[in-house]
């Protein structure tokens, strides 16, 4: 997942291939809460808002609560997953109107394409970006 860039200054992620494998496939909450955290605070001393955090997660969300924990539809989980890569352009456009989405992109994208239409790996994808916007909150993020 290597680096992403933030106004005149690049950092390397706090996320490696592995650490997203380890979160999003094999749900292994304590390292994602811990690179929540690292990420957050990355994102937050890079000046990504919150509004800008928020309007990401919040289509998020929406495909949470459309794609049902008991369903066993496949034609749900194409359209949550459909819904869900539509995120990657939007994430792409915004980091280059705004140069401190760029580290979100770097880390919200290649975590989506470990989802593959998985109920459970979207699940983690979602507690991951929840905590990601818990600690950019808590890490002081302007509005």
């Amino acid at each position: 997942m290597g680096q992403y860039r933030s106004q005149n200054r690049t950092r390397t992620t706090a996320l490696s291939d592995a650490d997203a494998n380890a979160i999003i496939v094999q749900g292994n909450t304590e390292l994602l809460v811990t690179k929540a955290e690292e990420v957050g605070k990355d994102l937050a001393s890079d000046g990504l808002t919150k509004a800008q955090i928020r309007n990401i997660f919040g289509a998020v969300r929406q495909i949470d609560l459309s794609w049902s924990r008991r369903s066993t539809e496949q034609k749900e989980a194409d359209e949550a997953m459909r819904q869900l890569l539509l995120i990657k352009p939007r994430l792409a456009y915004q980091a280059k109107r705004e140069p401190s989405v760029e580290g979100l992109k770097n880390v919200l994208t290649p975590t989506i394409d470990l989802i593959k239409g998985n109920r459970e790996n979207f699940q983690h994808f979602v507690d991951f970006f929840e905590a990601i916007v818990a600690y950019h909150t808590a890490s002081g993020a302007k509005n």
